[in-house]
């Protein structure tokens, strides 16, 4: 289909002429709203949540997109004269010019951006029991800063926590080359002295092991939150429709995305616009906002110091 146009309206017209209603055929069953949704959890019938989040979630902190003409990351990745811009996540590229790779990197460097309210609200579903997985799309590492641990994460596109050797494979912790990085030096294996790449997935390479817990996780989830993503790189994106049918789906985004346009359930939720607004809503019908209020100065505080 033609890049940002919207196949809801038809899909949904057609199903009105069909007698289907809106959101498919839904057997006569009362379509869930938000206010439901949240019940559900407050009831504690929902207690194996899924979070699939994206790009969305991160831009409320300010972090850039490398592919927005205007921006100070695209100016300085400019100098570089690269083909196009997706060319910085291609490994043939990458071998033959690591420069451009590394100065996004040096913008994106665990440390350098704060979570935002998405973050701590997921945070929170974790602190609570609720969170079974979040799987992200994002190589920011916000989740982790937001304190959400390693093993509740799914970093399906990579993340900066660790590195590998492009020649002897060795593994280190990203942490031992953040020097160079910031210093605009290509960091190199102190074994062999190979070109050491951060541990994110380029185009053609095979997504983490971690991505796979999808198969168990996924079929046992009882709510799949979907917030800020387009739901168009696969194959992260199909896992959209790997929950159970009778499991609720909400979606928290900017627009109606992915099965949410083209393959709704009675029991999706769409709550679009600002993603930040979308998760203040939720967490108002929750009745948890003075304790996200509590998390965030916490937070705050234990950043603070560390950045002393």
């Amino acid at each position: 289909r033609v890049p940002g146009t919207r196949p809801f309206s038809l899909s949904a017209a057609a199903r009105a002429i069909l007698g289907m209603g809106r959101w498919g055929d839904d057997g006569g069953k009362q379509k869930l709203t938000l206010q439901d949704v949240a019940e559900l959890i407050r009831k504690k019938e929902c207690r194996r949540v899924v979070v699939m989040a994206g790009a969305g979630i991160s831009t409320p902190s300010g972090i850039p997109d490398f592919r927005s003409p205007g921006s100070g990351l695209y100016s300085n990745l400019e100098q570089y004269n690269i083909p196009y811009p997706e060319a910085i996540f291609e490994l043939m590229y990458f071998f033959v010019n690591p420069k451009p790779f590394f100065t996004l990197a040096k913008e994106l460097y665990p440390g350098n951006y704060r979570p935002n309210y998405a973050h701590y609200f997921l945070r929170l579903l974790h602190d609570k029991g609720l969170l079974l997985r979040l799987y992200t799309q994002n190589i920011d590492g916000l989740e982790r800063v937001a304190g959400i641990p390693p093993d509740r994460l799914v970093e399906a596109h990579g993340t900066f926590a660790t590195a590998t050797c492009t020649v002897c494979r060795r593994k280190f912790p990203g942490e031992d080359f953040r020097g160079d990085v910031m210093a605009d030096k290509v960091p190199h294996c102190p074994v062999c002295t190979g070109v050491v790449k951060p541990d994110i997935v380029f185009f053609g390479e095979e997504l983490p092991q971690r991505f796979f817990l999808h198969v168990t996780d996924f079929p046992t989830a009882d709510l799949l939150f979907v917030i800020g993503t387009s739901l168009e790189v696969e194959p992260f994106a199909s896992l959209a429709g790997a929950v159970r049918s009778s499991v609720p789906r909400v979606l928290i985004n900017r627009d109606l995305v992915g099965p949410f346009a083209w393959q709704q359930r009675y029991n999706d939720i769409a709550q679009l616009g600002d993603v930040i607004s979308g998760v203040e809503k939720l967490v108002e019908l929750l009745d948890w906002n003075e304790e996200m209020q509590t998390l965030i100065q916490k937070e705050k505080a234990k950043v603070g110091r560390g950045s002393e």
